[in-house]
């Protein structure tokens, strides 16, 4: 289990780091992008939870 919940934290991690970077960008594209990763990695961390609790009903 400890695999999947290293992999939420570094999936949640990410996503902290690119809000930041989309926060302090000042291009328009580049907030964008980094916006879409943290939404991505939002969706992963998502499916991690979910496969983690999945695996504790199990």
């Amino acid at each position: 289990m400890t695999d999947l919940q290293d992999r939420l934290e570094r999936f949640e991690t990410l996503r902290a780091e690119c809000e930041l970077i989309a926060k302090l960008a000042t291009d328009t594209a580049k907030r964008e992008f980094y916006l879409k990763l943290a939404d991505h990695y939002y969706q992963l961390a998502g499916d991690m939870r979910q496969a983690i609790a999945n695996r504790a009903a199990a």
